[in-house]
């Protein structure tokens, strides 16, 4: 069967391309990954590969010519002998849908010069919604990446042709952004939009276009409410979104429970595997707050500390900073670690009075240092006393305080948190 070669979309404010130079002449053989021909954008100039073996057919647009992007420019044919088979039908101009309202086509870009089609993640403007050229209309996954998509065009979004979850091929339109505010926006499935023919009463079709349409319309609305990360973006493998997309896990627990990201297809058996979260009520009584420090300034400080003033110890540290930040007058603080545990009398801010002490003491706080262990999120619940968990994330530290309600209110739960975060990023600040 024939292949396609179109003008490809390479950025995501082209609307066409101008063909520099074809490498190939029709009737050429080619093998795929090789050059067919430049274009050039406003921005760069490339070199555009075969994407399949066969022969080069129908060269319909001459160097020189500027092209829409999305529109077919040339065809590959198993044989020589397919030059004459694929003519007219390619050639041939579509019906126009006059269902739809008038105004400028957005189209599935082409995002890699191996791309056929794209897969709609979400959608980030409904029908009806005002839009401006930069704002981010869709977001595309191809099998490489994930890619935000700008609208292009300033108006208003007068029609949506494809579903979130919908595959589209490159070049097909899949929006159209009117001047004007359109008077009844259109919202479609491409699996309906070809079959609706002009004539035909919306009666014909409500019967079963109708029904059909809200289900897998349904599914969008959790892809648009994954964006809880502090980011304001889950970094999430194309497959890893995909696959939770179409099963109805949530991203959102693996940022809650403080997995790293960016998240993989293994990581959804991580998913899959977490307890069901309990909706909590006005009687539960725990807290769970974390936080992420993006630099690790503990180590460089507990260096100097050892060389400048001889403080060898980095649990008296880690308890002088955790003890100072629930600002009381003294405090005692248990530093656990995977070895054992340390109980530490931090009477005040000055790093030389913490002393270790019995540890039959009653302790303010627990500390759970886990910045060596390959334990990087923890969520057990409240203890006997607050529990500060440090453990490595990235460069920096993710921070977890556990505790009941009758030990910290929530703001001094925040408060103790915010500081203690502060603290590890800058621990010189604790000197001031």
């Amino acid at each position: 069967m024939p292949h396609e070669v179109i003008m490809p979309a390479l950025g995501m404010a082209q609307d066409s391309g101008l063909i520099v130079a074809w490498h190939k002449r029709p009737g050429d053989a080619v093998s795929e990954g090789d050059v067919l021909f430049e274009v050039e954008t406003d921005k760069a100039t490339m070199e555009v590969e075969a994407q399949t073996d066969g022969f080069l057919l129908q060269v319909r647009r001459d160097a020189g010519d500027d092209v829409p992007v999305g529109e077919v420019i040339a065809m590959i044919g198993d044989s020589k002998e397919d030059v004459q088979a694929e003519e007219s039908p390619a050639d041939a101009p579509l019906p126009a849908d006059t269902d739809l309202p008038t105004g400028r086509e957005v189209i599935m870009p082409a995002l890699g010069m191996a791309q056929d089609s794209g897969l709609i993640v979400a959608w980030h403007k409904a029908p009806g919604d005002a839009v401006a050229a930069g704002d981010i209309l869709f977001e595309v996954e191809t099998d490489k990446s994930t890619m935000e998509v700008e609208a292009g065009h300033d108006g208003f979004v007068a029609a949506l042709l494809a579903e979130a979850g919908e595959d589209a091929p490159v070049g097909e339109a899949i929006a159209i952004i009117s001047a004007d505010k359109p008077e009844a926006p259109v919202q479609r499935s491409r699996k309906s939009a070809p079959a609706a023919a002009p004539t035909a009463p919306p009666a014909a079709t409500a019967p079963k276009a109708a029904p059909k349409a809200p289900v897998p319309a349904t599914p969008p609305p959790p892809a648009r409410a994954e964006v809880v990360s502090e980011h304001d973006r889950i970094l999430a493998s194309p497959k890893a979104r995909r696959l939770a997309l179409e099963q109805r896990l949530d991203l959102n627990r693996l940022v809650r429970e403080g997995y790293p990201q960016p998240y993989h297809v293994k990581d959804l058996e991580i998913l899959r595997s977490l307890p069901a979260e309990a909706a909590p009520g006005p009687s539960s009584g725990a807290r769970r707050i974390t936080a992420q420090v993006p630099s690790d300034g503990f180590s460089r400080f507990a260096l100097w500390a050892a060389e400048q003033a001889g403080l060898q110890d980095d649990g008296a540290l880690l308890a002088g900073l955790a003890g100072a930040s629930l600002k009381s007058d003294g405090a005692v603080v248990a530093v656990e670690t995977p070895v054992g545990t340390r109980h530490y009398s931090v009477p005040g801010r000055q790093f030389g009075d913490v002393a270790e002490t019995d540890s039959g003491t009653a302790v303010d706080l627990v500390l759970r240092d886990l910045r060596s262990s390959r334990i990087g999120s923890v969520h057990l619940g409240p203890e006997d006393s607050p529990v500060l968990t440090v453990s490595a994330r990235g460069e920096g530290f993710a921070l977890t305080l556990e505790c009941a309600s009758h030990h910290l209110t929530a703001s001094e739960a925040v408060a103790l948190l915010s500081d203690f975060a502060g603290r590890m990023e800058q621990p010189l600040r604790h000197l001031l």
